[in-house]
């Protein structure tokens, strides 16, 4: 039997081999630079077209660790930036560029052309109120896209399309989608992002560096003309509220469910139904080969945002 993936993760995982450890790494780094660099963009042609790692995930392993441009491919990086930007100019590219990261000035360059070299150096000496304001200036001017700033991230939504900049580590991640999110903070400023466009005055905030907590609250005027008996539900459209509230309702709380640490349903003195949900970091369900939770990924989020979004637009949400 051939030398299998199980064999080398069983092999490292195990303390008695630990001091081989690192000679085994270090057959893998060789053979990961021999790749990249002398391998797959040699052939140009080849490296555009069918790189020889898969969405060139080997280019993420290294600009997430912090390795500078001199330590990256540069042909197969410079494909990667121009298949990021031809997707957001609406051109034909090769495969969608979802959850791809790029360094600051190149996220900037791409999103931002005109002016990135004013805001790489703003954002890198945290001029904050100079940044805003071409932001500000650009969105006047008729750019779709909407930004909110946290401690250690730049949130930037365009058009439909949701980016990443982490300050710290001066890189973006573009396009975010199977990610995991790395910490509370981010789903906190990704949930004050989207209230600001689609649903203001909504409740959100961090409890105890625990989970981050939402509150809607669905009037009782509109709680007290659901129909009683679900038989009387005859307009089967979601936007009715007796057809929503008696069949479509429970089931995006049950599919929620996959993603909250907790979901409850109260009712407070005047007979408003509140829900709350309790958002961390991981979610409700199993990796196959382990007993871990899978972590919360951005798409996941996205469930839960649309979910507020269609609740608070269209039957009258309001804060608690």
């Amino acid at each position: 039997m051939p030398l299998e993936e199980k064999h080398i993760l069983t092999f490292i995982d195990n303390p008695v081999n630990e001091r081989f450890n690192s000679e085994l790494l270090d057959l893998l780094i060789n053979r990961i630079n021999g790749l990249c660099f002398k391998e797959c963009q040699v052939d140009r042609i080849a490296c555009t077209l069918t790189p020889m790692c898969s969405r060139r995930f080997l280019l993420k392993l290294r600009i997430k660790n912090g390795l500078g441009m001199e330590d990256l491919p540069k042909f197969c990086y410079s494909v990667h930036k121009g298949i990021v930007e031809r997707d957001f100019r609406g051109k034909t590219v090769v495969y969608k560029p979802s959850d791809s990261y790029l360094y600051l000035i190149d996220f900037l360059d791409i999103f931002f052309h005109g002016d990135y070299r004013k805001l790489n150096k703003f954002i890198s000496f945290k001029n904050w109120d100079e940044a805003f304001r071409i932001f500000d200036e650009r969105i006047k001017n008729g750019e779709k896209f909407r930004y909110h700033k946290t401690d250690n991230y730049l949130l930037i939504k365009y058009e439909d399309r949701l980016h990443i900049v982490f300050l710290e580590e001066g890189y973006a991640l573009t396009n975010t989608n199977r990610e995991s999110i790395v910490d509370l903070e981010l789903i906190k400023g990704i949930l004050e992002l989207y209230s600001q466009i689609s649903f203001p005055d909504f409740n959100i905030k961090l409890v105890s560096n625990k989970y981050v907590e939402t509150k809607l609250k669905i009037p009782f005027d509109i709680v007290s003309n659901v129909t009683e008996e679900i038989s009387q539900v005859e307009n089967e459209h979601k936007e009715n509220p007796d057809y929503y509230f008696w069949n479509t309702f429970p089931e995006d709380l049950f599919r929620l469910s996959e993603f909250c640490e907790k979901i409850n349903l109260d009712m407070n003195r005047v007979k408003d139904i509140v829900l709350i949900m309790q958002i961390d970091t991981e979610t409700k369900n199993y990796s196959d080969n382990s007993k871990r939770n899978i972590p919360l990924r951005y798409r996941d989020l996205q469930k839960i945002i649309d979910f507020i979004d269609f609740i608070y637009n269209k039957f009258y949400v309001i804060w608690i």
